[in-house]
């Protein structure tokens, strides 16, 4: 597996993944998904300018993952999302995406990466923890989901650049 900057040629693919992984339950967005319409944020992801960032995760030519960043709104923090299909997780594949988006985010001067995950999406914590990301808080019974139902999600961090200790 090879992760890659995507181009905007790859962001039907891309689409693609988020949708898989959307029937899962796995990430916040929730099925269906309209692949044209995620097709389309991806490629004004991948033509922005700045912060913002998407690579593609590629197996034998075939995209089986993505990841990106993009500015949280505090100046250098960037939120990450990530997805694999099922075929490419406990790969190495989560934590070749991991590293490309720690590399861009000390590149572009940031001094932290942070995300929401599930509380029950254990693989994803422990990656997440393996790369030295900790546990900040928790957004308890947060998201309504479509059927009404609510969930909560981990708020986790990586400080990059520490503040210096006074």
């Amino acid at each position: 597996m090879i992760v890659r900057d995507a181009r905007t040629e790859d962001a039907e693919a891309l689409a693609r993944v988020i949708a898989a992984v959307a029937e899962e339950g796995l990430i916040a967005t929730e099925p269906p998904v309209d692949v044209a319409a995620r097709a389309g944020r991806f490629r004004e992801s991948i033509e922005s300018e700045g912060p913002d960032a998407v690579w593609a995760l590629e197996d034998d030519g075939r995209i089986v993952g993505n990841a990106g960043v993009q500015a949280a709104g505090t100046p250098g923090v960037l939120l990450l999302g990530m997805a694999l299909l099922p075929e490419a997780r406990g790969r190495g594949g989560g934590r070749l995406l991991l590293e490309a988006m720690i590399e861009h985010a000390q590149a572009t001067g940031s001094h932290k990466l942070e995300l929401e995950v599930w509380p029950d999406n254990a693989p994803a914590i422990a990656l997440y923890e393996s790369a030295g990301f900790e546990v900040e808080g928790v957004r308890r019974d947060h998201y309504r989901r479509r059927d009404g139902s609510l969930r909560s999600a981990l708020l986790m961090a990586l400080l990059l650049d520490p503040a210096p200790e006074t």
